[in-house]
């Protein structure tokens, strides 16, 4: 059994955000849950807070699965969206400025 969990827009860059997911990928729940309480990142925040929401997904789908039984399958770190601004510069020019946005998906499973 596969719980899905999907996070999108997120304002951080998937370069940054790929550091702290290659730390947990194929890691247990529990495991992964202490390491990313470890990081001190923004992206381990995020990633977090949907790990939390995999896990309660596969709760949900399936009441008798238990938290060690369950490990992250797959963390997918997409591009999203980029957000463009512009900055004043000397002599009346503008230079543009990219917002990054990631979309982030973590898959659990607890057939091994």
């Amino acid at each position: 059994m596969e719980s899905t969990s999907v996070s999108k827009y997120n304002r951080i860059s998937a370069s940054k955000a790929r550091l702290v997911a290659d730390e947990i990928r194929g890691y247990s729940f529990p495991e992964a849950v202490d390491i990313l309480k470890a990081i001190p990142r923004k992206a381990s925040k995020l990633i977090l807070k949907l790990l939390y929401s995999a896990g309660a997904n596969a709760k949900y789908q399936n009441p008798e699965v238990i938290d060690k039984d369950l490990f992250i399958k797959k963390v997918c770190i997409d591009v999203g969206p980029s957000l463009k601004r512009f900055r004043p510069r000397a002599r009346g020019r503008a230079s543009k400025i990219k917002k990054r946005t990631s979309s982030i998906t973590i898959i659990l499973s607890d057939e091994g």
